[in-house]
């Protein structure tokens, strides 16, 4: 049994425990399938509705995308492990003679690139979800608008859960070529698609409060 399949209480047992795996990468990629969720929840109480038909077709077209998303972020979860495995156990490697510590290096770096491999792919799929969480808010059904705007928090904090993962991958790398591309891409979809879900949450945050 993979850890997305896990109950609730036994997945955050786990996370809470001193094992390896999961941890960061793996809890963000499950709160953005949460987002993700709660955005299919938006267009579910709004597909069927005579009142939403004009937008009818568009929410189907969008919960297709949503939905694969949000099964993509859980398969993820376990990438996100099997990933950080190797280089849980690469720290481990002996050192004591020259050999040693250039066999480790080798493998080291490796490993920091596998392991940023998985909150990368994380990073991204939110980022798609994010496209999207507007589009619910403002079409879907108005009984279900908080939880387009629970959405929008939940994707932009796994969003920023997802890139230390992916930092403190690359902070290692002696490759610093590749690590500084991977920040340049962790950067910009911080830079973008954070405020993107900001904007969502606070418009939603507005139409409530008024």
């Amino acid at each position: 049994m993979g850890y997305s399949e896990l109950k609730c209480t036994e997945f955050v047992e786990v996370l809470s425990s001193k094992a390896p795996v999961p941890g960061g990468g793996g809890a963000s990629a499950l709160v953005g399938a949460l987002g993700a969720a709660l955005s299919n929840m938006v267009g579910s109480l709004t597909v069927g509705k005579k009142k939403y038909a004009p937008v009818e077709e568009e929410i189907k077209a969008l919960m297709e995308k949503t939905t694969a998303l949000q099964n993509e972020l859980l398969q993820l979860i376990e990438k996100d492990a099997e990933c950080f495995e190797p280089l849980s156990k690469a720290y481990g490697l002996p050192s004591g003679t020259d050999e040693e510590k250039a066999e480790k290096a080798r493998v080291m770096e490796e490993c920091l690139k596998v392991g940023a491999s998985a909150p990368m792919d994380i990073m991204r799929k939110i980022c798609e979800v994010i496209k999207m969480i507007g589009v619910f808010a403002e079409k879907g059904s108005v009984l279900a608008v908080s939880d387009a705007g629970v959405s929008a928090a939940f994707c932009a904090a796994a969003l920023k859960g997802a890139s230390l993962n992916v930092y403190i991958n690359t902070k290692s790398m002696k490759d610093r070529e590749y690590a500084d591309k991977l920040n340049a891409e962790v950067d910009e979809m911080l830079a973008v698609y954070v405020p993107m879900a900001e904007d969502v949450f606070t418009a939603v945050a507005g139409k409530l409060k008024n």
